[in-house]
């Protein structure tokens, strides 16, 4: 049975799935956060690193990782441009706390870039990781981004990124692109059925702490 470790960077989280010592990485942190996850991720055979979405805090070191461990960068390619450009898809908030959270991001991610790399694999819903040797499947969740993505492990653990925020309680997201999309990602990660919801921002859950948002 696969593993899933945390690794919690200040208020973001990134994740090793692993079984034995085969693993994968599910995002990778900010910038000050690239030696813990280089050293997290030392004792494993890094096979894939996987991106929920493109913004700076969850896609910045995943060129230098890599490049280190020798492994590709999967995506949803509908966050192509925001790898490059933190509001070539424009965000929005409209609760105190998400305007408190959209102020923070612009002040500390607009101006960074994440590092372009060149091994990419694009991934759509439905793909599974079992290439990897994961019984894992990716799930679209757009809403937070065009090209947000979760991973689904063994129907029993969801990464959902930033498609749900954990910051005080659960919640959707505080701050997104498109609010219809958004909303209809939630009420998906409601109908997958009962998993451990694992959040961008925030410590798990049991699934049933989401059926009411």
């Amino acid at each position: 049975m696969a593993q899933i470790k945390r690794i919690k960077c200040g208020t973001v989280n990134c994740y090793i799935i692993s079984e034995g010592r085969n693993a994968i990485l599910i995002d990778t942190c900010r910038k000050e956060d690239q030696e813990r996850v280089r050293l997290e991720c030392s004792d494993y055979t890094l096979r894939l690193i996987v991106l929920t979405h493109a913004h700076t805090d969850h896609a910045y070191n995943a060129a230098a990782l890599s490049r280190q461990f020798e492994c590709p960068v999967a995506m949803n390619g509908k966050d192509s441009d925001v790898l490059y450009n933190y509001m070539a898809q424009p965000l929005h908030a409209d609760t105190l706390q998400g305007k408190a959270l959209y102020k923070a991001s612009i002040k500390v991610l607009a101006n960074e870039k994440v590092p372009d790399f060149k091994n990419k694999v694009f991934l759509e819903e439905g793909d599974t990781l079992e290439k990897y040797g994961f019984n894992a499947k990716v799930i679209a969740l757009p809403g937070h981004t065009y090209g947000s993505i979760g991973i689904d492990l063994e129907e029993r653990d969801l990464i959902v990124g930033d498609a749900l925020m954990n910051f005080v309680k659960p919640s959707e997201s505080l701050i997104w692109h498109d609010r219809d999309m958004m909303r209809a990602s939630v009420e998906k990660i409601k109908s997958i059925g009962e998993r451990t919801i694992w959040f961008g921002h925030g410590n798990p859950v049991d699934g049933s702490k989401i059926m009411k948002l």
